[in-house]
C-alpha cells in the first residue's frame, strides 16, 4: 500500500474524530430521547392504572364493561386468571382482542410487582405493561403502546445520521482546505529542497544562494523551525562547498602548472638522450641500455604529463571545438591505429551505411576512441576479439567498444572512470598503464554533453559512449 501523505493523515484524523463525536452525540441523543419518551408513557400508564383500580373486586363479565373513559387509544386491558388470559385493545375496531400464543404467553409472564415492563406482543409491537390490580388469583393488566416512541426515535435517528453525514462531509472539505493552507509553508520548504537537489553540486564553482523564504522561517512555528534549520544547513553546505572548491582549484592549478613546467625538461631529457644515443660514438652496452630506458621513461612521463594537463584544462571548464565530426570515419581511423598497435588481437568494425555526424572536437573524440581501444588491447589477452561500432539511438549517436575478454574485476568496476584506477591482473598484462585513460574518456565525453557507461562480466566488457547529435 502507498504511504499516506501528512495532508491525508491530518484530514483523515479530523474526519474520523468528527465522525466518532457525531456517532457518540447521536447515540446519546437517541437513547436520552427514548428514555424521556418511555418515562412519559409510564406516566400515562400510571394514570390508566388509577382509572381501573375499581376492577380489583373481580373481572367484568364482558370486554366492554371494564373499559373506563379517558383512556388513550390502543390501551391494552387484560384479565389474567390462573392460566386463562383475556385481553382487549381500546377503540381498535378491526382488532378488539389480543390473540396469538406468543402474545398471550408474554402477557402471562408479566410479574405482578406493580412496575411497568416492556413486552413484545407480536404484530402489535412493544407495550409498556404493568399489573394494575391483583386479587387472589386474578390480575388486571394495563398496557400502553410504544409505537409512538419507536417512530419518534426512528425519525430522530434518521435525522441524526443525515446531519452527521453532511456535517462530516462538510468538515472533511473544510479540513482539506485548511490543512492545505496550513501546509503551504512546508510545500515551499520542500520546493526549495527539490531545487537544491537539482543543482550540480558535485563539480564546478558552486554558488548555493537558494534559501527558504523569510516568511517561512519564523521559529515560533513548527514549519518555521524546519525552514530556519534548513537555511542554516544550506549555509553550512555552501561554506563547505566553497572551501572544497577553493581547495580543488588550488590542486588543479598546481597540476596544470606542474604539468606545463614539466613538459620542457622532459622534452630536453628525451632529446639529449636520443642525441647521445645517435651521436655515432661507440658507447658501452650498459650505457646504450641506460639511454634507451631514459628515452622510454621520459616518453611515458611526457604522456602522463600531457594527460594530467588535459584533465586540468577540462576541469577548468575550457570550451572544446564544436565542428561537425563524422564518427564513422573517426572509428575507422582509430580502429586502424589500434590494429597496427595490437596485431595479436582480432579487430572488427561495425558502422552504418550513412555517416553519423555530431558536433564536437575531432581530436578529443579520436582520443576517446583511442583510449577505449587501447584499454581493450592492453587489458585483454592475445586472441581477444575487439569490436568498435557506431549506431544511432533516437537523437543521440552511440560509440561502443566491446571485447570478449575476461571482464573487469567487480571490485573496481564502479571506479574504472576515476583517476589512477587500474584493473586487476585478470585484465592487465602491461605495467605501463597510468590509470588516466578512462578518466580522460569520461571528462571529454562529459565536456561534449554525453555519457559513458560500462557493462562487464565474465564473458566480456562493453563501453558505450552516447553523444548528442544537436
Amino acid at each position: 500500500m502507498r504511504p499516506w501523505t501528512l495532508r491525508t493523515r491530518l484530514v483523515a484524523t479530523i474526519v474520523a474524530l468528527l465522525a466518532a463525536a457525531a456517532v457518540v452525540i447521536g447515540a446519546v441523543s437517541v437513547v436520552a430521547l427514548r428514555s424521556i419518551l418511555v418515562e412519559r408513557v409510564d406516566e400515562d400508564l400510571r394514570g390508566s392504572v388509577q382509572q381501573v383500580q375499581h376492577l380489583v373486586d373481580g373481572p367484568p363479565a364482558g370486554p366492554g364493561q371494564f373499559f373506563t373513559p379517558g383512556q388513550p387509544l390502543e390501551t391494552l386491558l387484560a384479565v389474567r386468571e390462573d392460566d386463562r388470559i383475556q385481553a382487549n385493545l381500546l377503540a381498535v375496531a378491526d382488532r378488539p382482542s389480543v390473540s396469538g400464543a406468543g402474545a398471550l404467553a408474554a402477557l402471562a409472564d408479566v410479574p405482578a410487582d406493580g412496575l411497568p415492563h416492556t413486552v413484545a406482543l407480536g404484530d402489535l409491537g412493544e407495550y409498556r405493561i404493568t399489573v394494575a390490580a391483583s386479587s387472589g388469583q386474578t390480575d388486571i393488566l394495563v398496557g400502553l403502546p410504544l409505537s409512538g416512541v419507536q417512530q419518534t426515535t426512528s425519525q430522530l435517528t434518521l435525522v441524526v445520521v443525515l446531519v452527521a453525514l453532511l456535517g462530516v462531509l462538510a468538515a472533511g472539505a473544510a479540513a482539506s482546505v485548511s490543512v492545505r493552507l496550513a501546509l503551504r509553508p512546508l510545500d515551499r520548504v520542500a520546493a526549495t529542497a527539490s531545487h537544491v537537489a537539482g543543482l550540480p553540486l558535485d563539480r564546478g564553482d558552486v554558488s548555493l544562494a537558494v534559501r527558504v523564504p523569510e516568511q517561512d522561517t519564523d521559529e515560533r512555528t513548527e514549519v518555521g523551525r524546519v525552514g530556519a534549520a534548513f537555511n542554516r544547513m544550506l549555509g553550512h553546505v555552501s561554506r563547505s562547498l566553497q572551501a572544497r572548491e577553493a581547495s580543488e582549484r588550488k590542486v588543479r592549478t598546481f597540476v596544470a602548472d606542474a604539468s606545463h613546467e614539466l613538459r620542457t625538461p622532459l622534452a630536453s631529457i628525451r632529446g639529449y638522450s636520443e642525441l647521445t644515443r645517435r651521436s655515432g660514438h661507440e658507447l658501452p652496452p650498459d650505457i646504450v641500455h641506460a639511454l634507451g630506458r631514459i628515452e622510454s621513461e621520459s616518453t611515458r612521463m611526457t604522456s602522463l604529463v600531457e594527460d594530467l594537463l588535459l584533465l586540468a584544462r577540462l576541469d577548468e571548464g575550457r570550451e572544446l571545438a564544436r565542428d561537425p565530426v563524422d564518427l564513422s570515419a573517426l572509428a575507422a581511423d582509430a580502429l586502424s591505429d589500434a590494429a597496427a598497435a595490437g596485431p595479436d588481437h582480432e579487430w572488427l568494425l561495425s558502422i552504418p551505411d550513412s555517416p553519423v555526424v555530431v558536433p564536437g572536437d575531432a581530436a578529443r573524440l579520436h582520443q576517446v576512441l583511442a583510449n577505449l581501444l587501447a584499454n581493450a588491447r592492453v587489458h585483454t589477452p592475445a586472441g581477444t576479439t575487439v569490436t568498435c561500432s557506431v549506431s544511432l539511438s533516437g537523437p543521440s549517436a552511440v560509440l561502443s567498444v566491446a571485447d570478449d575478454g575476461p571482464g573487469i574485476d567487480p571490485a573496481v568496476r564502479d571506479t574504472v572512470f576515476e583517476r589512477f584506477v587500474r584493473g586487476d591482473s585478470s585484465r592487465s598484462r602491461s605495467a605501463g598503464s597510468t590509470g588516466l585513460g578512462l578518466a580522460i574518456v569520461q571528462a571529454v565525453v562529459a565536456a561534449h554533453g554525453g555519457t559513458v557507461t560500462v557493462d562487464s562480466g565474465p564473458s566480456g566488457t562493453v563501453f558505450r559512449v552516447t553523444l548528442p547529435q544537436g
